[in-house]
């Protein structure tokens, strides 16, 4: 053995190990957590769309506006991934990946609760906000938690598969659900994998090392922002037509950010 490894400090050696040894002791357990995670995220962007004409008659939406229960979802997700990912980098990634899932879990059970369209769209949107932050870390994660070589390839096949199926299978769960139950129940079924991943990860799932840099919040919120304003635009076009000031304010604010 060289001096080197005899200084190194028992510490640091554990902490380098203890990614393989956990994949080891229960991969089967720590895949199907990461797994859960992404195939909820996934799904959630397409099961609710078989139940949008029932939401609507409920909740009392128009025709332009049910269109946000969708939007506000895509929109949140789509503008804070960078953000999320950013956050885990510095935060750690397992720490960031369970307090996005907290949010997404609790956005749900709230989004099934809602007894207004504008509390419905508020729910999908903090639910997009909890996704984004939960999303970038699931790749991160599988490959601190799996060795390289054929452990780790058999868990990226599996999560493209997810990814791959994921649209998919939410209109199928989407179209079961509202014919077995109601339309909260495409909300409230995300609410037990929640809880279950979020009481696990910490015991099963390691902890990456954190890197250095900073977090650029305003940029990510302005561009969400931005986003925001132009589809808001197209939407109001939609209902009042393209003299409407509103319409034209938002489709050109992006522009001027």
């Amino acid at each position: 053995m060289s001096d080197k490894e005899l200084t190194t400090p028992m510490s640091t050696v554990s902490t380098r190990a203890r990614p393989e040894l956990g994949a080891r002791r229960r991969p089967g357990a720590i895949l199907a957590l990461i797994l859960g995670c992404q195939l909820m995220i996934t799904v959630d962007i397409t099961v609710v769309t078989i139940a949008l004409p029932t939401i609507q008659s409920d909740l009392h939406f128009s025709p332009t506006s049910l269109s946000w229960v969708q939007n506000a979802y895509m929109l949140t997700f789509g503008g804070l991934l960078l953000l999320g990912g950013r956050t885990g980098d510095l935060f750690g990634r397992r720490r960031v990946f369970i307090a996005g899932l907290v949010v997404f879990t609790g956005a749900s059970l709230l989004g099934g609760l809602a007894p207004t369209a504008a509390l419905l769209v508020a729910a999908r949107a903090l639910q997009g906000v909890g996704a984004a932050f939960a999303g970038p870390s699931t790749l991160a994660l599988i490959a601190t938690n799996f060795a390289e070589g054929p452990a780790r390839n058999r868990a990226l096949a599996l999560f493209s598969s997810i990814v791959g199926l994921g649209a998919t299978t939410g209109l199928i769960l989407g179209g079961a659900l509202l014919s077995w139950a109601s339309w909260p129940w495409v909300f409230f079924v995300n609410v037990p994998i929640g809880v279950v991943i979020v009481a696990l990860a910490p015991r099963l799932i390691a902890q990456p090392e954190r890197r250095t840099g900073r977090i650029d919040v305003a940029g990510a919120l302005t561009g969400t922002a931005g986003m925001t304003l132009f589809v808001y635009g197209f939407i109001r076009a939609a209902s009042n037509g393209w003299g409407n000031g509103l319409a034209l304010l938002g489709v050109g604010a992006p522009e001027s950010m």
